[in-house]
């Protein structure tokens, strides 16, 4: 274990970043390139339709798969059967690495810094794994069970090890979950001067731990929980659409009118407030979230 802590360490080395950054600038350059339809792509692999990110229901199938494989050939015992169920496992397993490592690399684009350096190793590691293990695929599939068996057991311990640097990309690093934390008045607060908000304007207002993006638009009045869901980027200081905000730092959009997610990377919907206007002030308090 403490072989892998010193990889997790690793990340903080900056030369990493050389790799990195330009990986990084491609992938997303690539999803641009295809226009409209790469934006819907990049959506489904982010997992905006489903409301959290795609990746993990893809990463417990090559885990979960490999471990089968490995369990029915220690029960094996030489009996045929089991040794081409192990294989079926194996391939199963792969088939899921493939949608794991897509979606993965698409959530890995939208990352920056150390996140982005951890993402790189982890995903080192598991083409690795996934390359072992699909070695052993083949060769099994030659009837070599036993270099088969030798392969598969590598590239599973380095899956393995692989899997600390994603936990710690989740509960360390708080990638993939909502970074939108507010803290919710139960009565409407006063929050900024409505004569502060023009229409077709938006702008960052706080009060106590409220922290909220106000917008009005075409006459109405809209609020929303400042930081963006995906890694807490300023709002305010987004592109506001017609209908829509966009955050500053990797492209998230969100509806004023409810804080569902229109474009990722973004997976979860932004907070929203109940708004009003009384006595010359803005007013919020907790709204129902989608």
């Amino acid at each position: 274990m403490s072989s892998i802590k010193d990889v997790g360490k690793a990340v903080d080395y900056p030369g990493l970043d050389r790799v990195a950054d330009p990986l990084s600038n491609a992938v997303r350059r690539a999803y641009e390139a295809a226009g409209p339809i790469g934006q819907q792509a990049k959506n489904a692999l982010h997992g905006v339709w489903l409301g959290h990110p795609l990746h993990p229901v893809f990463t417990d199938v090559p885990i979960g798969a490999w471990t089968t494989a490995l369990a029915l050939d220690a029960a094996a015992d030489g009996d045929p059967g089991m040794h081409r169920a192990a294989t079926f496992a194996l391939g199963v397993g792969l088939v899921g690495a493939a949608g794991a490592a897509v979606s993965g690399l698409t959530d890995w684009s939208e990352t920056d810094g150390r996140s982005r350096r951890t993402g790189l190793i982890h995903g080192l590691l598991n083409i690795a794994a996934t390359s072992l293990v699909a070695a052993a695929y083949v060769r099994r599939r030659s009837d070599s069970h036993s270099g088969g068996r030798a392969l598969a057991w590598a590239g599973y311990t380095i899956a393995v090890g692989s899997a600390y640097l994603g936990g710690d990309l989740v509960y360390g690093q708080r990638i993939g979950v909502t970074h939108a934390a507010v803290d919710d008045p139960d009565a409407f607060t006063p929050v900024a001067p409505a004569a502060e908000l023009p229409d077709g304007t938006m702008k960052r207002a706080r009060k106590d731990d409220v922290d909220v993006l106000l917008a009005r638009q075409h006459g109405r009045l809209c609020a929303l929980a400042h930081p963006c869901a995906h890694l807490g980027g300023p709002l305010s200081e987004g592109t506001l659409k017609d209908g829509s905000v966009v955050c500053p730092w990797h492209g998230s959009e969100f509806a004023l009118d409810d804080g569902h997610v229109i474009n990722g990377p973004a997976t979860q919907a932004q907070p929203r407030f109940d708004v009003r206007e009384q006595g010359g002030a803005i007013e919020v308090k907790a709204g129902e979230h989608v």
